[in-house]
């Protein structure tokens, strides 16, 4: 739901060095600002463009991109890094910002929302990132205030993102993007935010069926623990498209006048997006747990075939044991004895059994299973 604030006192907070931990503490003023001490500095990039021209540079200063925001260019602030207190006050005083944007913005991880500011729209997201040479993904917040001729974005990290094909199009022309306003810009990051979901999506996908294949096969205890991370992976994603679709919703029904109707419909597509990335979730999330039931079975009857194949052997060695245990009694008079042939004939009995006993079981059907798990 978007919700108009009345402006209120800024407060900024940054915890000593040796806190570990980063949180909304009791009783704290509404809009405190607690830094993460290890968070890395702010990097301002600016790209100022319009249809004929684009500038695009790393600034020193927030007060450095005040000339261009009353322009009629679109100006794009793109701020990577939470690391400085002073820097994102002074960023916020550039920009008139709300107390509790800032807080939004620097008090990591928020809830996906929209929220409305008289003069500005600010979009809380979440944007995930697949790693590379390793299973897993990078989740962080992104932070959107549009205004009426800039868009300034905020990012936790400035080395994972998947915002460089949106400034190539900016730098190359390409499309409609040099020729709309804010709110496109807006709606193109969105767009990137959302599809950079699918990649991440589709390495768990091979994943999910790499891991059917070793669950059938050869299911170890292993296999159970990486059915459990893929679990909790998924919800994390689960976690970040849902209220993220819903904001996107939201944008779309309720009306703003930073929001052209044409950029509305192009919002359209992008939540069309966010809920095929929800049923995509919703789907692997059912295929992981249908992955427990068929572990716990494969591993059942994997057991079932173990026992059927020492039930096997103990059959066949029964009747030999018998024969030997009588043989071996140690009575004084017993017929076979003194025989001369005895033992050979002992032994050739012996075999036969066996050789009838495993026949008998293969025609049966009874050892082809267990040959299997033999071989495995």
């Amino acid at each position: 739901m978007m919700r108009k604030i009345r402006r209120l006192p800024l407060a900024l907070i940054k915890p000593d060095d040796d806190e570990e931990d980063f949180f909304h503490r009791p009783g704290d003023m509404p809009g405190t600002l607690i830094v993460d001490a290890d968070a890395p500095p702010p990097i301002i990039f600016l790209i100022d463009y319009n249809q004929t021209k684009v500038t695009r540079k790393q600034l020193n200063t927030p007060e450095e991109c005040t000339p261009y925001l009353d322009r009629e260019s679109v100006s794009w602030v793109d701020v990577q890094g939470l690391g400085s207190a002073d820097i994102l006050h002074r960023l916020g005083k550039v920009f008139d910002l709300h107390p509790l944007v800032l807080e939004d913005v620097v008090n990591v991880p928020e809830r996906p929302k929209i929220e409305d500011y008289d003069d500005q729209l600010v979009i809380i997201s979440r944007m995930v990132v697949p790693k590379e040479r390793v299973c897993g993904f990078y989740s962080e917040q992104v932070s959107l205030v549009l205004g009426k001729h800039y868009l300034l974005t905020v990012q936790e990290e400035p080395e994972h993102d998947c915002l460089e094909g949106v400034r190539s199009r900016i730098q190359k022309g390409k499309g409609l993007i040099r020729s709309s306003g804010a709110d496109y810009l807006a709606y193109a990051l969105l767009d990137a935010i959302i599809d950079g979901f699918f990649p991440v999506l589709e390495l768990y996908g091979d994943r999910i069926e790499e891991l059917e294949e070793e669950v059938i096969i050869k299911p170890t205890p292993k296999t159970l623990q990486k059915i459990y991370k893929i679990k909790r992976e998924l919800l994390q994603l689960r976690r970040a498209i849902w209220p993220q679709r819903d904001a996107i919703n939201s944008l779309i029904r309720e009306g703003n006048d930073l929001i052209s109707e044409e950029v509305r419909i192009y919002l359209r597509d992008c939540y069309d997006h966010a809920v095929q990335v929800m049923d995509m979730v919703e789907t692997y999330r059912e295929l992981a747990s249908g992955l427990m039931d068929v572990y716990l079975s494969a591993v059942s009857n994997r057991m079932n075939e173990v026992m059927k194949l020492l039930t096997v052997v103990s059959a066949i060695f029964i009747p030999l044991t018998f024969i030997a245990g009588v043989y071996g009694m140690n009575f004084e008079y017993m017929p076979e004895l003194k025989w001369h042939w005895g033992y050979w004939v002992c032994w050739a009995v012996m075999i036969a059994i066996a050789l009838g006993l495993i026949f008998f079981f293969w025609r049966k059907g009874w050892l082809e299973n267990a040959s299997t798990i033999k071989r495995d």
